[in-house]
């Protein structure tokens, strides 16, 4: 049991994280690491240097017109995988962003299974790493290095901005580099592209 995966959780309702909190603690398995509040810019440092197995985050902390791309930010700040927690109604094609939707009314053995199958998933692809990058993946990987944002590049290649999104993840998980400057000099180190052309 020491090797507990780690939670973090991201509501605005501190009743609903110390029931996860409690749940999770009494199954065992996984253990919430942090809980914060919102994503302001401290919360948002507290993900990136503390960094969790899994990310649960209830949609509810972004306003409606930004719930849309609410994935796209936790994508920025983790490579974890991001489940919502939904405690409200929330739109499918919001819910549709993340890897995975727990609700309130799911049993502690459900969640736990939630977690459990992300977590799963998560490891699979890591270990996919040997096979290397997918050749779409290397387009989107020159993208970055380029400087281009992920909706820049979904125009560019008439994808939606959560395919690029997962692409973004894969490479992440793939190369395991995190930052734009790393996945640059990635690119560089591989010949996928120029010097001349991310100046």
């Amino acid at each position: 049991m020491e090797n507990k995966k780690s939670i973090a959780l991201i509501g605005p309702s501190p009743l609903v994280a110390k029931g996860i909190e409690s749940i999770l603690s009494e199954m065992g398995e996984f253990r919430v690491e942090f809980v914060l509040a919102d994503l302001s810019p401290s919360s948002e440092a507290r993900i990136k240097n503390t960094p969790a197995d899994i990310i649960i985050v209830d949609p509810m902390i972004f306003g409606i017109e930004e719930r849309g791309n609410a994935r796209n930010r936790f994508s920025a700040l983790s490579g974890a995988p991001c489940l919502a927690l939904q405690t409200n109604l929330v739109d499918e094609e919001s819910l549709k962003q993340y890897d995975g939707v727990i609700s309130i009314y799911d049993s502690p053995v459900s969640i736990v299974k939630k977690l459990r199958k992300a977590s799963e998933s998560d490891q699979d692809l890591s270990h996919s790493d040997t096979e290397g990058l997918s050749s779409r993946e290397k387009e989107i990987l020159v993208c970055v290095a380029k400087g281009m944002l992920n909706k820049e590049i979904a125009d560019y290649y008439n994808i939606s901005i959560y395919t690029v999104i997962t692409h973004r993840k894969n490479i992440t998980r793939k190369t395991g580099i995190k930052t734009v400057a790393g996945l640059t000099v990635y690119a560089l180190l591989n010949n996928l592209i120029d010097i001349n052309s991310i100046e």
